[in-house]
């Protein structure tokens, strides 16, 4: 009893040590990096108005969401805090400006978050069709993969296709080096990642797994993800010269060991540092390198940010 009482008195100093490093690092180097002050006028079409005739799919810094349909999972105020990543609905988001959803299904067709439940995916399927009815030049990733735990669902690039057909890009690596204004009118990259069944192959409307990658970093203490975030985004080649898609998550994950694991407290701790993220990855020289940003409970000044840089890089400022 001793030993667990002194363990969580530990993890709460390294917490608490690492919450002021950030605070720290954020107050000595800001949050200054080139396109940080655009804010653009529209967020719900900001791909339409930096001009799809200039904007190639590579050079885009790409506002992301992790978990993105858990606005509603579980149960109010019992089991939802725990699982909750983002408050707003797919649709909501992507009005926001949000380009890259990050969605886990199981085997009946139903959202989820590890064991927790919530809507069927034809909520998600229909936010976006909205979105993309409403709007003109806006390409979205849609990232669609089995949950751990369960089995894919059947028949689903059935469904996807017959659903989405008619905008789906796809999959090819020449795309990485196309313009928006060359893939229309086709605007959904869908990366699908089953568990059980075959990846998909090249040429199909669906991407593999391969084409979407990250270094998912388990742990709720924030300096050392953001650290770990760096390390592994300078590991990677530049967006010029690679054919795939790589996430950096400017998120934290509650741990077990713990006594906080409800989901806003502790990815709070990195939630506010995604400007100064940006701007160690100009100080670390790999700028060059970021390319997806997601995030928990995604806000307006985080879009801006993704937004302001892919800006700078397309009006050759970085």
């Amino acid at each position: 009893m001793g030993s667990e009482v002194s363990k969580q008195i530990q993890r709460r100093k390294a917490v608490s040590v690492e919450k002021q490093m950030l605070f720290d690092l954020n107050e000595n180097c800001g949050e200054i990096f080139p396109g940080c002050d655009y804010r653009p006028t529209d967020r719900k079409n900001w791909m339409a108005s930096l001009g799809p005739k200039d904007l190639h799919i590579n050079n885009i810094v790409w506002p992301g969401t992790h978990n993105s349909a858990t606005d509603r999972i579980g149960i109010p105020c019992i089991s939802r805090p725990f699982a909750q990543c983002q408050t707003l609905s797919v649709y909501q988001q992507l009005v926001l400006g949000t380009r890259v959803l990050d969605i886990r299904v199981n085997e009946n067709n139903h959202v989820c978050h590890g064991i927790l439940l919530t809507y069927n995916i034809d909520v998600v399927i229909n936010d976006v069709k909205k979105f993309l009815f409403e709007t003109t030049s806006e390409v979205i990733i849609l990232e669609i993969r089995t949950e751990y735990g369960h089995r894919d669902p059947p028949e689903f690039e059935d469904y996807l296709e017959e659903k989405l057909g008619m905008y789906l890009i796809h999959q090819d690596d020449y795309v990485f080096g196309k313009t928006i204004a060359e893939l229309l009118p086709k605007r959904i990259i869908c990366v699908w990642k089953p568990r059980n069944s075959a990846q998909p192959k090249p040429g199909s409307p669906f991407w593999s797994a391969e084409y979407l990658k990250d270094n998912w970093i388990d742990t709720d203490l924030p300096s050392t993800k953001f650290d770990s975030n760096l390390k592994y985004l300078s590991d990677q080649a530049p967006v010029s010269s690679r054919n795939f898609f790589y996430r950096v998550e400017n998120t934290v994950t509650a741990q077990p060991d713990n006594p906080v694991v409800c989901v806003r407290p502790v990815t709070g701790r990195i939630h506010g540092y995604a400007r100064l993220f940006i701007n160690r990855c100009f100080a670390e020289g790999c700028a060059n390198r970021l390319q997806v940003f997601s995030t928990d409970f995604i806000g307006g000044d985080f879009v801006d940010a993704c937004v302001g840089l892919t800006h700078a890089r397309v009006h050759g400022e970085c």
